[in-house]
């Protein structure tokens, strides 16, 4: 099926604007089966988000304001999606050595489990694009990344 049929539009003015719609549907799409995929773990999309972060961070932490920087959703409010993973025990808040007004953030032994958890059915996940290879997935990321300029 294709976007004309998915959301049953006849016609677009044209292949641009056929673009940025299919672009948005496609974004809502993998946003929903992510979304569901993280469910059962109790966490949004942009907790997930955090949580890679942090992991990618290994034993560093990491200061507020440079995971906002990294978020893929940059609308989210990070202190509060923080605070969230702090009551569930997945990050730890830290004073910073070098300037005592900073608090960094760190992922906790908890939270590294639960990614790596998460992690083990990524290939569940990517079962989602078996329609493409890897060198169609290949040429989808460098056009996007070139739409993005």
């Amino acid at each position: 099926m294709g976007i004309k049929e998915d959301i049953q539009q006849s016609e677009f003015t044209d292949e641009i604007q056929k673009l940025m719609i299919n672009q948005l549907y496609t974004g809502k799409w993998i946003t929903n089966i992510i979304s569901k995929q993280l469910k059962p773990f109790g966490l949004s999309m942009q907790q997930y988000n955090v949580l890679r972060i942090l992991r990618g961070q290994g034993e560093y932490s990491i200061s507020v304001n440079a995971i906002s920087e990294r978020m893929i959703d940059k609308m989210s409010n990070v202190s509060r999606l923080i605070d969230k993973l702090v009551d569930k025990k997945l990050v730890e808040r830290k004073i910073n050595r070098i300037d005592r007004r900073q608090v960094d953030i760190v992922i906790s032994e908890k939270g590294l489990k639960m990614v790596k958890e998460i992690m083990s059915i990524e290939q569940e996940l990517k079962s989602n694009f078996s329609n493409i290879n890897q060198e169609e997935a290949k040429q989808l990321n460098y056009l996007l990344d070139k739409l993005r300029g």
